[in-house]
């Protein structure tokens, strides 16, 4: 978690019209009313580090790390959240995951809005949602958990076809594969299991690429956002980075 977080923001990219953060785990992109306590947001920081206003394009959940980007007036911030709605903007995740998916697939399972509570919350009808995985590493270890008799782990690519809220976590936990670190669509005792073992955890799902089309130039750009210190760690220590 980021506590008083005092160093500056990574910025990936910029230009006049946009600009691109590599965003630390435990950081929240703007204030909402559920993380009322919090008083650090990307937004803030940013703001501050370059002096003047930003404006999130997109979302990363507070745990989720990797290239965030923003606009820098409203017009940029139009033409990008278009470009996002209409599926114009290639995304790339890494997670680390329980057990071993195959070697590459398509999880095409519809998803219901995440509602916190009320009937709503069960009455609206499921959304299309579409990930395409591909697995980098395996790795098992002979370590009993649960009622298997071996730990799994693996390194997964993720390309979300579609943009539903918490969905590469959704669909990694549908296919039996939770993401690690994953608090609320996880595996809670692997979760605790791995903090036991390793001596830490984190929700170990980064945002490593955005692609687009640029809105006013109309070249192709490519924002990168190296893996988090935390997150190289826990590969080198499951092994995955030796597989």
């Amino acid at each position: 978690m980021i506590s008083d977080y005092d160093s500056s923001l990574s910025i990936v990219y910029q230009d006049e019209e946009y600009i691109a953060i590599n965003k630390p785990p435990g950081l929240l992109v703007h204030r909402t009313a559920i993380d009322s306590q919090e008083t650090q947001f990307a937004v803030q920081l940013l703001r501050d580090q370059i002096g003047q206003h930003v404006f999130p394009v997109h979302r990363l959940d507070k745990p989720t790390s990797g290239a965030l980007l923003f606009a820098l007036n409203e017009s940029a911030l139009s033409k990008g959240q278009k470009a996002f709605e209409m599926g114009q903007v290639n995304k790339t995740y890494h997670a680390i995951v329980r057990g071993h998916p195959a070697e590459s697939g398509v999880v095409d399972h519809p998803l219901r809005k995440m509602l916190d509570r009320g009937p709503k919350a069960k009455s609206d009808p499921a959304q299309e949602a579409k990930t395409l995985y591909r697995t980098r590493a395996t790795v098992e270890h002979p370590i009993p958990t649960e009622r298997y008799p071996k730990t799994r782990y693996a390194w997964v690519e993720l390309d979300p076809k579609t943009g539903r809220r918490h969905q590469l976590r959704r669909h990694l936990s549908h296919i039996d594969c939770p993401i690690i670190g994953d608090t609320k669509h996880g595996d809670t005792r692997r979760n605790l299991a791995f903090k036991e073992q390793y001596g830490f955890v984190r929700l170990f799902l980064h945002a490593s690429s955005i692609s687009l089309v640029h809105p006013f130039s109309q070249e192709g750009i490519e924002i990168e956002a190296s893996l988090w210190p935390d997150f190289q760690a826990g590969l080198e220590a499951t092994g995955l980075t030796q597989s």
